[in-house]
């Protein structure tokens, strides 16, 4: 079976500011393009059997821009529906709710076309989103690469390893970086994560991506 390729999006405005970007749709900046078309070679490292893509701008624009065309739409990989907190950081949520963590508590609810998500409707579709996933392995022997979001793509690693949706919030991860799912042993296990394209050289990877101000 081959390995399943998690790749989020590049920059953007509201990623480099911490607010949070469910279902607004917003362009990826100058430097996320950049991103993106440094993910081009590391992409193609691998046997793409499948690809997969959240229908917001700034997954598609960093699948094409990474070299994958043609990347099927999936709407259950969009990012976590934030509700009444879309657009709002963390610490201005904090202001008023100082204990407030969205692996734990979820969201305020939000207008009736976009309520908000509880960590377990997030893990829910990433069910769905691994069954499509494990399907198209099942028919090839390469790999399966998607392009999403942050805070889906961690609960997607939590529900891909048997861990609770909750558990997402162990799994940091950067914009513009690819991380590695694979198997040992039957298991699944992760085989490289939160790592971004001038981390690896002729060798194999160097270091993860830099640690830097939350980013949604």
């Amino acid at each position: 079976m081959g390995d399943l390729l998690l790749v989020r999006h590049g920059e953007t405005e509201w990623s480099l500011s911490g607010r949070h970007t469910g279902s607004t749709d917003i362009p990826l900046t100058d430097r996320g393009r950049e991103q993106a078309r440094k993910l081009a070679p590391l992409v193609a490292r691998h046997h793409i059997a499948a690809a997969f893509v959240s229908p917001m701008q700034r997954a598609r624009e960093t699948a094409s821009l990474a070299g994958v065309d043609g990347a099927v739409l999936d709407a259950d990989l969009s990012e976590w529906d934030y509700g009444g907190y879309e657009g709002i950081t963390t610490v201005e949520i904090h202001r008023s709710r100082p204990d407030w963590f969205l692996f734990t508590d979820g969201v305020a609810a939000g207008p009736p076309e976009h309520p908000g998500e509880s960590p377990d409707e997030v893990g829910a579709r990433a069910e769905r989103v691994l069954a499509r996933i494990d399907a198209a392995l099942a028919e090839s022997e390469g790999s399966v690469v998607v392009f999403s979001h942050g805070h889906f793509l961690r609960v997607l690693t939590a529900r891909r390893l048997g861990l609770p949706a909750q558990a997402g919030a162990l799994f940091q991860l950067g914009t513009g970086t690819m991380s590695r799912l694979s198997t040992e042993h039957r298991r699944h296990v992760v085989a490289g994560w939160n790592v971004r394209p001038d981390a690896y050289c002729s060798h194999g990877p160097l270091s993860p991506a830099g640690q830097g101000p939350e980013e949604h």
